[in-house]
């Protein structure tokens, strides 16, 4: 990262836009400077333009369009990667087979056929201009990639009902994070309503998730890693929202955020020198590909829908998507296997409803005080 940032500083000092020649000029203009000339002392992106108004009934169709791919795209890579991950392959009469234990191969795995499919996609079907400079999405992927290593690396040194409320209480970070990249503003009633989604999530998930006999006590360094993570992933969620400023599609922003994804956990893999030991065993079993390839699959729809939901709704509103997601899962789970819900579960599941509808009364009110003032601005231009 230090000498990419040596390079673009380089480059714009030397105005390299008005003077740059030769073979490596288009290179250097894309991944520097976009198709967009910008000034060298650049400002950091506004905040993501808001989608043409359309009619509300469309779009509660296009949230819960959103939501439910979400949900079945991520709860089904969830199934998908804990079988691979505890599954044996090659087991015979005789022998009990090995197990496949690096999960960041399997991530590799699915940001290259996520970066397939949308260079596919990129090429096949018309695309808006592109004008963001290639170098500005690898702040999501490396905030993305730290996220997840703080967030595997707290779960050794926090508490179970730790872990819960850190992961139920995002939504609240990434609006504060918003208002630092994207300068963006919420209203006091969307806090009120973060914050009761946030509670109402915990007390569902602290009630009926069970939770594992070897859960750690919270210490001092895991409480600093849970901090990194929140603050990693609200970034993440609010630059690729601030990113949709320069027009750009969900694809090429998916095709972006995964090409540095891919440099990124490459370079890891190769400093572990894990790289080629996971194709060796991709090699070796055949089953284990297709499991991969299955899972790389639900990962690549993943990532449509998260990128379409960041452009269409924002941050905010997909962390809130993703938050409710855990609870669904145990709430499927009790359906499934009869587990029993809990009064304290309950309740809290009665608090997430209220907070949904109180967001919604609240946004129906404020668009229709903002249609009411539009005939009286309008009336006092003609005058």
């Amino acid at each position: 990262m230090v000498p990419g940032y040596l390079l673009v500083q380089y480059f714009r000092r030397k105005n390299y836009l008005e003077t740059g020649r030769g073979l490596c000029f288009p290179l250097v203009k894309t991944c520097v400077f976009g198709n967009e000339p910008k000034a060298p002392d650049e400002v950091p992106l506004a905040a993501r333009a808001e989608p043409v108004e359309t009619s509300p009934t469309w779009q509660a169709l296009k949230l819960l369009f959103c939501a439910s791919g979400l949900q079945v795209s991520y709860l089904t890579w969830g199934v998908l990667q804990e079988r691979v991950m505890t599954r044996s392959y090659g087991a015979t009469a005789t022998s009990p087979g090995e197990r496949f234990s690096d999960s960041q191969f399997l991530v590799l795995m699915n940001r290259i056929l996520a970066l397939m499919v949308a260079g596919v996609y990129c090429i096949l079907c018309k695309q808006p201009r592109h004008g963001a400079p290639m170098y500005r999405y690898s702040f999501a992927s490396l905030s993305n990639v730290l996220s997840s290593w703080c967030q595997y690396e707290a779960l050794k040194f926090v508490s179970f009902p730790t872990q819960v409320l850190a992961k139920a209480s995002k939504v609240i970070p990434v609006m504060l994070m918003g208002k630092l990249v994207s300068r963006r503003s919420y209203e006091h009633w969307e806090y009120l309503t973060a914050g009761l989604i946030s509670i109402g999530v915990s007390m569902f998930l602290l009630s009926s998730g069970p939770e594992p006999h070897s859960s750690p006590a919270t210490t001092l360094s895991g409480l600093i890693l849970l901090a990194g993570y929140i603050a990693f992933d609200s970034f993440t969620s609010n630059w690729q929202d601030a990113l949709f400023a320069y027009k750009m599609s969900s694809v090429q922003m998916m095709f972006g955020v995964n090409l540095f994804s891919c440099l990124f956990t490459v370079g890891s893999l190769l400093e572990q020198g894990a790289l080629l030991e996971g194709i060796r065993f991709m090699g070796r079993h055949s089953e284990f590909a297709a499991h991969t390839l299955l899972l790389s699959i639900c990962s690549a729809c993943g990532q449509l829908f998260i990128f379409y939901t960041i452009g269409q709704f924002g941050a905010a509103v997909f962390t809130i998507i993703m938050t409710l997601r855990q609870a669904f899962a145990i709430l499927l789970s009790c359906l499934l296997y009869g587990h029993t819900v809990t009064v304290v579960g309950g309740l809290g599941v009665a608090v997430v409803f209220a907070a949904l509808l109180l967001r919604v009364y609240a946004r129906g009110r404020l668009k229709q005080r903002g249609k009411k003032a539009m005939p009286v601005e309008s009336s006092v231009q003609k005058v």
